[in-house]
């Protein structure tokens, strides 16, 4: 596996202390888009129970020790497969069909991890994803990328941007962060975004995107601006974002951050994606 998502306990109280407002109102206003193209697009059509594209799709497998997280990642379509509807469904399941074994010991429960390493990468632009997310205690669906240079650099220093996370606990919020090097795990720099009204991420389908430039890193849903991010932000640590990243789409069960899923959890719990877009963006660099 690459170098795992890291976010520790901490990172709850940390995150919540950074207002999405307050994120805004530090840098200029978000540059603007003059030219697009898609250089990434997948829709998920296909059969149903047919693996991902290949071309497009490295599905990763083990465990994961450093996050404490539950599960073990699966190959091929045994939990991560198409809904002949358009939609991949990654599905995560109390079980253990062929004796896995995790740092834990025997594990409890089985999902997937997906990503692009060595398909594709880009370098700045639009990036989105539309997606249901899952509901329970101990769930952790995310949208992220890696640094393309983690293999020479390792992590933090290679740079992560998560587009979206959430942790079950808060079924109305999502988290946008950046980790990097001098400020990675709960020390990430970030905002939450939460739905108004008390409505839940897992009722519907939501688009969660970043708009990323030379020296900037801006956060949406819906088309909701939340965060944006620059240099001056990380207190003279080195910006890390300036070249290409992959993408990871996966769910996590269990981990420090969101804990372990409780008797009120219930299996199988499902992070359905509509799609994944990437379009490149003549984005003027921040004033």
């Amino acid at each position: 596996m690459t170098s795992p998502r890291r976010m520790l306990a901490a990172a709850l109280s940390a995150l919540a202390l950074v207002s999405a407002s307050s994120a805004l109102a530090s840098g200029a206003p978000a540059p603007g888009p003059r030219t697009t193209a898609a250089t990434f697009t997948d829709d998920f059509d296909g059969p149903a129970g047919a693996a991902v594209d290949g071309a497009k799709w490295h599905i990763e497998t083990g465990d994961n020790v450093n996050n404490h997280e539950r599960q073990y990642y699966t190959a091929g379509n045994n939990n991560a497969a198409l809904d002949g509807q358009g939609h991949l469904v990654i599905t995560a399941r109390r079980e253990n069909p062929n004796n896995y074994q995790c740092w834990y010991g025997t594990c409890e429960y089985t999902s997937a991890r997906l990503n692009t390493s060595g398909k594709f990468t880009q370098t700045f632009g639009h990036v989105e994803a539309r997606m249901k997310v899952p509901r329970g205690q101990g769930m952790w669906p995310a949208f992220w990328m890696l640094g393309d240079d983690i293999g020479q650099v390792g992590w933090p220093n290679s740079g992560e941007i998560d587009i979206m996370e959430n942790v079950g606990f808060e079924p109305s919020t999502v988290h946008g962060t950046l980790h990097g090097p001098g400020y990675s795990g709960s020390g990430g720099i970030g905002a939450a975004y939460t739905l108004p009204g008390g409505q839940a991420f897992a009722d519907d389908f939501h688009t969660f995107a970043i708009d990323w430039a030379p020296g900037s890193v801006t956060w949406s849903v819906d088309g909701n601006v939340y965060q944006r991010r620059t240099p001056a932000d990380l207190g003279g640590n080195s910006w890390v974002f300036d070249k290409p990243f992959f993408l990871i789409l996966n769910l996590a069960v269990g981990g420090y951050w969101p804990g372990d899923p409780d008797g009120g959890t219930s299996f199988p719990q499902q992070l359905v994606v509509d799609h994944v877009r990437v379009t490149t963006s003549d984005l003027r660099p921040p004033a």
